[in-house]
């Protein structure tokens, strides 16, 4: 008989093919600064649940940090366990210490898992109980949590609320847009997801399509880099799209080369020009540095995805976690 957890694991495969298909996300609401809005921007009315392992709520951490946005938009992390087949990601309690900042028990609700922050804001909720939640206090209910939307409104919709230098910053700059969203699509389905397609294919056929996916995307990736003396991937502007794309490259040689099977390279020694721009956001601009937490990271994929690494037994390795300059 399967368990829960690989229950968990199966119902987001097809059993058809073997292949993962993502879920969409349930809670679309958007944040904005149009008159009569269901949800305005509001200093201190808005809440960021996230996990400091995943990377989708990652990019809603890091874009947070970017538009200097820390004492508007408040943020609480989950323990880095996720309960496959059960309460999902839990918060940690007042007797434990874990590293990063505002790992805590919920300070808003009270509540002591996301799935119960969901079923607040709705009991008939069936869903996946996932992170990033952009979380409304007034109303007490989830406005988003579909990580690629809250980074869109935390770019924008606060910036009557910025002083000058944090309104200047623009991840999607108009000019750039079309090729940002199009940039973004394929990086999303082939690299970002691409990984999970990889690490939960239940047949040979689906794995080797995925990772031959995952390794074009990133040669297309490095090919970018190679014909440019620009830091970023559209030029000399950092982008959604280097946003997007971090939290994936940050985690690959440290979990997906094993963990997923993503091994016919690594980042550090296998493409130079995405480990150089994968050290410059980390190194020199403290809203990725400050944001990544390796522990959290490698605890909780080797940890928590018990269907696919049951013994839970997690690699010394790579040393160091992300090589210096």
């Amino acid at each position: 008989m399967s368990s829960a957890k690989e229950e968990s694991i199966k119902s987001v495969v097809d059993p058809a093919t073997g292949e993962f298909k993502r879920p969409a996300a349930q809670f679309r609401k958007f944040i904005s600064s149009e008159p009569g809005a269901e949800f305005p921007p509001e200093k201190g009315r808005y809440h960021l649940y996230i996990s400091y392992a995943c990377p989708w709520a990652h990019r809603t951490l890091i874009v947070q940090k970017l538009k200097g946005l820390e004492d508007i938009i408040s943020f609480t992390s989950v323990h880095w366990y996720m309960d496959l087949g059960g309460v999902s990601w839990r918060f940690v309690t007042l007797d434990e210490n874990l590293p990063g900042e505002n790992v805590v028990p919920d300070p808003i609700n009270g509540v002591q898992n996301i799935r119960e922050l969901y079923l607040l804001a709705d009991p008939n909720y069936s869903g996946r109980f996932s992170v990033p939640v952009l979380w409304d206090k007034k109303l007490k209910t989830i406005v988003n949590n579909e990580s690629s939307e809250i980074i869109r409104m935390l770019n924008t919709e606060f910036d009557g609320l910025l002083g000058e230098e944090s309104r200047g910053v623009n991840l999607v700059p108009q000019e750039l847009r079309e090729k940002i969203d199009e940039t973004n699509a394929w990086i999303y389905d082939d690299l970002n997801n691409g990984v999970y397609k990889s690490g939960v294919a239940l047949t040979q056929e689906a794995y080797e399509k995925a990772v031959t996916a995952v390794f074009n995307s990133l040669d297309r990736i490095e090919d970018l880099l190679q014909h440019t003396s620009e830091p970023y991937l559209l030029g000399s502007q950092l982008t959604e799209v280097d946003v997007r794309l971090y939290p994936t490259i940050v985690r690959f040689d440290i979990v997906y080369v094993t963990l997923f099977k993503t091994n016919l390279k690594t980042i550090r020694d296998g493409y130079p020009n995405i480990h150089r721009w994968l050290q410059h956001l980390y190194w020199d601009i403290p809203a990725f540095n400050e944001t990544t937490n390796v522990e959290h990271i490698k605890k909780h994929y080797f940890k928590s995805l018990a269907p696919i690494n049951p013994d839970g037994i997690v690699p010394l390795g790579p040393l160091p976690d992300i090589r210096e300059k």
